[in-house]
């Protein structure tokens, strides 16, 4: 589904992604491991469109789509969660999943919206609630929800736990492999590199703008150069 091919991408004169190649395919979570400054959100503005590559290629569903604008993509399929979540603070829950469809023209945005409030039943107890009043959990399972209204074929999920409570985190992870089994491919950023390994199929490892370790999730999870850098002595 996703393709990106040696992209090179800098802020002003440092160069912040130097060369990463890596492929998503469809119907499977893959995760973007790795430490602070790694270039991880880089990565993801990157294809997202926030930031154009000064090198390389992004490809979606065959068609290249380097340096395409976030709204061009966003009719295309791809949809972006932030680091931060970006809501729209001053509006209501409900009014901020409004937006969420705001390029859609069909019939079905009111019904999409109530069966994103089934997958998410906090955001329908406070539909009517401002939106920045909302713990941070209950701001990311908007932001997430916000992004699955725009109907997205590839969901770009940025840190979606940074900050959160251990239960908090568990149920995002938990909505997330609902996502992906409802036929929605998720690439995933992500710090709790456990918890990401556990629910994706594939993973790349990034360092300082690299790729320097890929493979299958399960595998990953077994490395003893990822159990030492992220897992502690322990993968289990």
């Amino acid at each position: 589904m996703l393709k990106v091919t040696g992209i090179e991408t800098f802020y002003d004169k440092i160069q912040a992604l130097k060369g990463i190649s890596l492929e998503v395919e469809q119907g499977k979570i893959v995760t973007i491991l790795g430490a602070n400054g790694a270039g991880k959100t880089t990565t993801m503005k990157t294809i997202a469109g926030l930031l154009k590559p000064k090198k390389g290629k992004i490809e979606f569903l065959g068609e290249d789509i380097t340096g395409l604008r976030p709204d061009q993509l966003l009719k295309k399929g791809i949809a972006l969660v932030p680091e931060g979540r970006a809501i729209l603070s001053s509006m209501t829950v409900y009014e901020n999943l409004e937006m969420g469809a705001y390029q859609r023209n069909d019939k079905e945005v009111e019904q999409d919206i109530e069966n994103v409030m089934k997958l998410f039943p906090i955001l329908k107890e406070r539909k009517t609630q401002l939106a920045g009043t909302l713990s941070g959990g209950q701001q990311q399972m908007l932001a997430i929800a916000r992004a699955i209204l725009s109907k997205p074929k590839l969901l770009l999920l940025d840190e979606p736990s940074m900050g959160l409570a251990p239960l908090i985190v568990t149920a995002i992870f938990k909505i997330i492999k609902e996502i992906k089994e409802s036929g929605t491919t998720v690439l995933l950023v992500e710090q709790n590199a456990k918890q990401a390994l556990k629910i994706a199929d594939y993973g790349y490892v990034l360092e300082t703008g690299k790729v320097i370790i890929s493979g299958n999730a399960e595998d990953l999870l077994e490395d003893s150069r990822i159990v030492e850098a992220y897992l502690g002595k322990k993968s289990s």
